[in-house]
């Protein structure tokens, strides 16, 4: 039987507040953590590395090839029962599993490493402002694409029918 390999885990997580004044709180923590992953060697060099046979100058295969490989190759794994938690881009990538705050976290820190912007996007779909739900969008070619790494949907596909959005910085 195949075992995941152990790893010190226990001062990756960051624990935050429930309820939605703990989405607001996961968000600037989301986006601190973008903030400093993007500047981290093996998050640069995990991004170079995944561009390295794209078309050079080819944003959107460039987004693409950061994008899939997020998608498809960090496993989604609910936090703690109970707990709010977040893992640094670069523990994320050792672990290759978190759920949706710590899949964009890394998708964010990856794009940002080479140059592509972010922001994220907060989504309620059970009740207005009822929030439980982050992916991200970068900037392609001057417009605005959805990247949500925990469905396996295309670049550009966004869940549907929010009953409402809260979108950084807008």
């Amino acid at each position: 039987m195949y075992q995941a390999p152990l790893l010190d885990l226990a001062p990756v997580s960051v624990p935050t507040m429930s309820g939605n004044a703990g989405v607001f709180v996961t968000a600037r923590l989301i986006r601190e953590a973008i903030d400093q992953g993007k500047k981290r060697g093996e998050v640069i060099q995990a991004a170079v590395s995944l561009l390295y046979t794209t078309p050079e100058r080819d944003e959107a295969h460039e987004v693409r090839a950061i994008f899939e490989w997020v998608r498809d190759s960090i496993r989604y794994v609910r936090d703690p029962a109970g707990l709010e938690s977040l893992s640094a881009p670069h523990m994320t990538l050792r672990r290759m599993v978190g759920d949706c705050d710590d899949q964009v976290a890394v998708l964010g820190a990856l794009l940002e490493s080479v140059g592509y912007p972010t922001r994220l996007i907060i989504a309620a779909y059970q009740a207005p402002g009822a929030w439980e739900h982050v992916y991200l969008q970068t900037l392609i070619d001057g417009d605005w694409i959805d990247l949500d790494p925990t469905e396996r949907q295309p670049l550009g596909w966004a869940p549907p029918d929010p009953l409402s959005l809260w979108i950084e910085g807008a």
